[in-house]
């Protein structure tokens, strides 16, 4: 049985990628082979056209999909269902407020979201504090930190919209240049939880490296560990700070390939602790290198690697959503999130759920299960990669026969 069930998946396999390639290269003799292969299957696409059309919502078994392209929605939404604010258990500490437009300070900010603030990340935008998100502030009544802030501006607003969060208490974090950002929050996390985490990220701060860095956000929204800016080819004298900080003992994770942080960069870090490199060509592949990994010395790592886990999954095409749904990583399922690469539904993302797939030896009410939160409407994920995903993480059973069957087994 166990034979038929690799069979199964492995006809799966070759039919799903010859109909839902995510190739976009130019060649014509390929793009004919798609063209015959849709014709082929002219009626299985329109009617998952028409089903997409009539749905009443775009969530599934295994998939809650926030189904907006608008960041300020995303951060609303985000923060709705993490914090319900119905009563005080489940009221946010500090809420942050952070620039749409400096993707960097927002993703270095991530590191409070768990400890000391239990509290979500929400936009701001154009240097202005969006109805929407005042709506989301008054809503959730933050009941403040240890030291009772009860929402931290991170870099600047323009003049006078800090007045429309009088009656709150603040505290702003004025630094926008990246890397003195960043150490700044290191600093922020140590005096609020007296801890100096000893293992730190390391992420490119360039505009080239931007969709590799960001993975690392879901991490420091749910453990200690801060991210630390560098560029291609130089370590800021404010991340040099931080690290010193460790004296030279540190536990350094560099996330992403050569191209985007050289080896050269690596080389210089060994001087304040040891260095291991979280590679792959792609930012989808470093995505799930990234939720795979764990040091077994430090315990850093989600190491999801197998089933019963919850994952966040994002189009590449806007990173920035990424960052204000990363508390999907603090609560509830502890999701780390991964890369759909242009929205698609690739070989690699197919692999990597594969090896999560869940299954139950006698009834599927033993679990575990698997569930994903999917970040973006239809033009940024298609409903059909919504449908291969949910069928990717549906449990089934371990001897490879149909769903349908399990009530058959014996008790």
């Amino acid at each position: 049985m166990k034979k038929l069930f690799l069979i199964t998946i492995a006809l799966f396999s070759i039919s799903f990628f010859i109909g839902c390639s995510n190739d976009h290269g130019t060649d014509h003799n390929k793009e004919a082979e798609k063209e015959d292969t849709v014709s082929k299957h002219e009626g299985h696409e329109s009617s998952a056209e028409v089903n997409s059309s009539g749905l009443l919502h775009f969530n599934t078994k295994n998939v809650t999909r926030l189904n907006s392209s608008d960041p300020l929605e995303i951060s609303v939404m985000t923060s709705q269902m993490i914090w319900p604010a119905t009563h005080t258990a489940n009221q946010p500490g500090t809420i942050m407020l952070a620039p749409f437009e400096n993707w960097q300070l927002a993703l270095a900010s991530l590191n409070l979201v768990h400890h000391p603030n239990d509290g979500p990340l929400l936009f701001t935008k154009n240097g202005e504090i969006p109805s929407i998100i005042l709506a989301e502030i008054e809503r959730l009544q933050p009941k403040g930190n240890i030291n009772g802030t009860q929402i931290m501006v991170m870099g600047t607003l323009n003049e006078g919209e800090l007045e429309k969060l009088s009656g709150y208490e603040m505290m702003s974090i004025e630094e926008v240049e990246p890397a003195a950002f960043a150490n700044e929050i290191d600093s922020l996390y140590a005096e609020l939880t007296n801890n100096i985490p000893n293992s730190v990220i390391i992420g490119s701060m360039d505009e080239a490296g931007k969709l590799f860095s960001i993975p690392t956000g879901s991490w420091i929204t749910h453990m200690d560990e801060p991210l630390l800016f560098v560029t291609e080819n130089d370590i800021p004298e404010a991340t040099k700070t931080a690290l010193q900080k460790r004296n030279g003992d540190a536990a350094i994770y560099v996330v992403g390939p050569k191209s985007v942080i050289s080896q050269e960069v690596v080389d210089q870090l060994g001087e304040y602790g040891k260095v291991t490199r979280i590679d792959g060509e792609t930012p989808e592949q470093v995505s799930i290198e990234f939720a795979k990994y764990r040091d077994p010395v430090t315990n850093f790592g989600w190491e999801v690697v197998g089933p019963g886990h919850g994952l966040v999954m994002l189009s590449t095409q806007f990173p920035e959503l990424a960052i204000t749904a990363a508390p999907f990583a603090h609560l509830g399922k502890h999701a780390p999130m991964v890369w759909l690469a242009e929205g698609d539904f690739s070989e690699e993302m197919h692999n990597y759920l594969a090896q999560l797939k869940p299954t139950f030896e006698h009834e599927p009410t033993e679990g575990p299960y698997n569930h994903a939160y999917l970040v973006g409407d239809e033009d940024l994920v298609r409903f059909k990669v919504q449908g291969f995903i949910d069928e990717m993480l549906e449990i089934v059973p371990a001897d490879g026969a149909g769903h349908g069957g399990h009530g058959s087994h014996s008790h």
